[in-house]
């Protein structure tokens, strides 16, 4: 007798917890820039609006500082997972990975009760096999009739199942609704992580959209057009401007490697004039009309994922769950939209470093917040995981900013900066290796510009950007003699942050050796960045006249 009403008040202490505590729903999406969300207020917001993403800022909060630690897909998908900084967890570039038993996130909720689950996009090599649940895409994934991957009989990535002729963002929310609908245990609350392959390059959306903003000239960011004496370094612009043709991917036609004015013709023809050469038409043509392909294209597939995300909330909402899930929604990194004629993500400027932040729970989260403290994505674990009541392991080096969402005020020993390292040297979009600070109010990078060996070396440099005066970041004041004493404490304040976070150089010390070579950046040093940007560019236009199209390797990854 006593046994079974020890049982009945067990069972009913353990479903007064499951209802006190949220459901979590984390959707991330690939590549979508905060400054194409429309609560964002940028330049798009007013010919793209999302008002599905709206909803969650007017109904919660956006955080206006939150940052990547390093701005590319795997590594940044496992800062969320396990709440450690790259150089820890391991996941250094595309080739990382989290293995089973290291899926932090999954495993610390799972022992607090909750059911997990994680659909959509992947990209972490290993199995998802810490969630409970997992329907994923294999790789970047297809737009357009996707597979997936699922537990099975099979080893991991033999279990698959298809959907033809449906598009990837409307079959993810698909998958969500049917698990919510058919695949919950009773009594317990669930974490799930939802994530939309959309919208990374290159774009497709679902046919239905093809015809949205076609005929609409979409705002151009002045740094388009207009590249400042002042902007970047000799690390980005090589010596005397030799190498702005060769570092960074473009839009027109400056990089002659990879643009999109190379690429987007043959891809969407619909977008450009029947029968497109672009030796009939000025650069400033040309350059407008891939600018405006690119964009039409990209937010076709962001207009995709706000429309699903609609049905997504609606399902929550008609079933009573909506106000008992915590919501976030984030990108794993933002994305460059036409920035200094740059495309895709990886550098530290601050539309690929941000990240969009939305966070909507009703019970604890006042509605209608904006707040600008520094967060990086090493702090989203652990914040759920405080929501949810659940352990944060000794492992996480991120921090709970749960107190920051529920008060609006700031934690008097919050972090005041982030670190961000960028190691992928001149793969694919030809950025250098960089490594740096950001404040509240300024940005520290230092391109040292090496692989992981220490070599295929570009021109090392630094640049200094004043966010509160110069918030596009094109003017370099590095080399400003009043902001010689601000240097100085950037540079001390990025090498403390350095050793906090336990990047020592032990990982790559041939690296480290040309990281520490031009830290001081004196003179010689100097001289030397000039001696490597005539002899890269030399190395460059040699590989050009081969037609290799991506020389670059990272050894040992």
């Amino acid at each position: 007798m006593r046994a079974s009403i020890f049982l009945c008040l067990l069972i009913m202490s353990s479903a007064a917890m499951a209802a006190d505590r949220p459901n979590i729903l984390y959707i991330m999406s690939d590549d979508h820039a905060a400054h194409a969300i429309s609560a964002y207020g940028s330049r798009l917001a007013k010919i793209a609006p999302t008002p599905n993403l709206d909803r969650l800022a007017r109904e919660g909060a956006l955080l206006t500082n939150v940052f990547c630690t390093n701005s590319i897909c795997s590594p940044s998908r496992a800062c969320v997972l396990t709440g450690q900084y790259d150089h820890v967890n391991g996941a250094f570039d595309l080739a990382g990975d989290v293995p089973p038993g290291k899926q932090m996130l999954a495993i610390q909720m799972k022992l607090a009760g909750y059911q997990t689950a994680m659909i959509g996009k992947w990209h972490l090599k290993d199995e998802p096999a810490d969630f409970d649940y997992y329907c994923v895409l294999p790789g970047q994934g297809n737009y357009h009739s996707p597979e997936f991957l699922i537990r099975g009989d099979k080893p991991f990535g033999k279990n698959i199942i298809k959907f033809p002729d449906e598009h990837s963002t409307d079959v993810i929310t698909n998958l969500t609704l049917n698990w919510l609908k058919t695949g919950r245990e009773a009594g317990k609350p669930f974490f799930l992580m939802h994530h939309y392959r959309a919208p990374h390059d290159y774009f497709e959306s679902a046919e239905r959209y093809e015809s949205y903003l076609a005929d609409v000239e979409i705002p151009e960011p002045d740094s388009l057009w207009t590249r400042d004496p002042k902007f970047g370094s000799i690390a980005t612009r090589g010596a005397n401007d030799e190498l702005i043709p060769h570092i960074g991917t473009s839009i027109g036609g400056r990089n002659p490697r990879r643009s999109y004015l190379g690429d987007l013709p043959a891809l969407y023809p619909k977008e450009f004039p029947e029968n497109f050469d672009p030796a009939n038409y000025s650069d400033e043509e040309n350059t407008r009309m891939a600018y405006n392909a690119y964009l039409r294209k990209f937010l076709r597939c962001v207009k995709g994922i706000d429309d699903n995300l609609g049905r997504l909330f609606a399902y929550l909402e008609e079933t009573g769950q909506l106000d008992n899930t915590l919501i976030i929604y984030s990108a794993d990194q933002g994305f460059m939209l036409g920035e200094h004629d740059y495309q895709d993500k990886r550098w530290m400027y601050e539309e690929s470093q941000r990240m969009p932040f939305l966070m909507r729970y009703p019970k604890s989260i006042p509605a209608g917040q904006r707040l600008d403290a520094v967060v990086e994505n090493v702090d989203f674990a652990p914040t759920m995981l405080d929501f949810a009541g659940a352990e944060i392991p000794d492992s996480v080096q991120g921090r709970s900013f749960k107190s920051l969402l529920e008060t609006g005020t700031e934690p008097s020993d919050w972090k005041q900066a982030a670190y961000y390292r960028y190691w992928m040297h001149m793969v694919h979009h030809d950025n250098p290796a960089h490594i740096g600070i950001r404040t509240k109010t300024h940005k520290l990078i230092y391109y040292y510009g090496c692989n992981y060996d220490g070599g295929y070396q570009t021109p090392p440099g630094w640049e200094l950007y004043d966010l509160a005066n110069d918030p596009h970041e094109t003017r370099n004041l590095y080399e400003d003699p009043e902001q010689t004493a601000l240097v100085d404490h950037l540079k001390r304040q990025l090498a403390e942050l350095r050793t906090e976070v336990g990047d020592d150089g032990t990982h790559f010390p041939e690296c480290e050796k040309i990281v520490q070579e031009f830290w001081d950046y004196d003179a010689a040093d100097r001289t030397k960045a000039v001696e490597i940007s005539h002899q890269y560019l030399q190395r460059r236009l040699k590989e050009l006249e081969a037609g290799q199209r991506n020389v670059q390797t990272h050894k040992g990854r």
